[in-house]
């Protein structure tokens, strides 16, 4: 679904898939109460800088998916009845431990965040089963089904058979947790949701990939979008091209997952984005397509849809297509996008005026 320096090893995505199909790479675990950088270990012990640096890098990639997270749930919760091709199964959380952070990432994982062998919760999809179940940031995994969890460097790439195996048959799984020190149990209901990894692009570039089976939106791209509405607006369309099959059309996907395999990196290597990063432009009636479909997906989850066309006018206006490697770079027919959308809330409103399902 999405990873970041290697935040994770490759095999960990088996893992998430299962642990939260929606959400695919794990934001780091915040320490609570912390309002500037990072100086000391919870026990008091100073970092070094180095290693402040790193746990300083680590909460502040935690903060912006925390964002990604809260805004796209409702989009995947919401519309798995649309999904047909990608709707699946999640206990809505992801979890990890220090082994899932690279060298010097492992330890400060570690020192700054109390992060050891066992599996620890780092993000819950609001709306899942997880969320409604109680599941909080930070709660040690002991075991599920009544099977211990595995701990240790292989636990993130073991887990998911665990999982697998018990989502299988159940629809609501039992799990004991550790919370400040103490066991606790919870029963944990499976949701159904759009299987989409949720990914964050460590780039400043302004831009948002799909790749079939991931959305991922750039830190440039976070940071132009002033509110939960105008990030809801990316994150839609970009699922929408998921959605609509856009990327395998267009035989683009073996190159948006090296785009997106390579900004998962906490350090990622920016000469591979130059350009247009081998990225075809999206032909004018696809993209048009994935904006109607995405103001449908964007009323079904209760977002505004009303600002969609002028979010994207000005976007394009102050990111144009001449920008290398930008969203627009990308998606050049920003005119019939514009008018796609224009229709599609006018078909929103008359289906809800009529009280008819909310489809496109």
């Amino acid at each position: 679904m999405i990873r970041i320096d290697r935040l994770r090893p490759a095999a960990l995505g088996v893992a998430l898939s299962v642990l939260l199909a929606a959400c695919g790479t794990q934001a780091p675990l915040r320490q609570p109460g912390v309002p500037g950088p990072i100086t000391e270990t919870p026990q008091g012990t100073p970092l070094t800088p180095q290693m402040a640096a790193a746990a300083d890098t680590l909460t502040r990639m935690a903060a912006l998916q925390d964002r990604l997270y809260r805004v796209a749930a409702p989009l995947l919760i919401d519309n798995a009845e649309l999904c047909t091709k990608h709707a699946r199964n999640l206990l809505g959380f992801t979890a990890k431990n220090r082994h899932s952070y690279p060298g010097l990432y492992n330890e400060a994982a570690h020192v700054a965040f109390g992060m050891d062998e066992r599996l620890q919760v780092t993000g819950v999809l609001v709306g899942s089963g997880a969320a409604k179940a109680g599941l909080r940031l930070g709660d040690a995994l002991v075991a599920a089904g009544g099977k211990p969890l595995p701990t240790g460097p292989n636990a993130p790439s073991t887990v998911g058979a665990v999982f697998g195996g018990l989502m299988a048959s159940q629809s609501i799984l039992p799990f004991s947790i550790e919370r400040d020190g103490r066991p606790r149990d919870l029963s944990i209901p499976v949701t159904r949701a759009c299987g989409y990894g949720i990914e964050l692009g460590n780039g400043d570039n302004v831009n948002a990939y799909a790749d079939g089976t991931r959305v991922m939106v750039t830190r440039g791209m976070l940071n132009v979008a002033r509110s939960d509405d105008e990030l809801a607006y990316v994150l839609a369309r970009t699922m929408a091209h998921n959605m609509l099959d856009h990327p395998r059309q267009q035989r683009n996907q073996a190159t948006l997952n090296s785009v997106i395999e390579n900004l998962r990196n906490i350090t990622p290597d920016m000469a591979m984005v130059n350009g247009s990063a081998g990225i075809k432009p999206m032909p004018s009636n696809l993209d048009a397509a994935a904006d109607r479909l995405a103001i449908f997906l964007l009323a079904r989850a209760d977002y505004n849809i009303e600002g969609a066309p002028a979010f994207w006018k000005r976007f394009a206006a102050s990111y144009p297509a001449s920008v290398a490697n930008g969203f627009t770079a990308n998606h050049p027919s920003t005119a019939a996008r514009l008018t796609a959308m224009e229709l599609a809330i006018e078909d929103v409103k008359a289906k809800k005026g009529s009280k008819k399902p909310l489809t496109p």
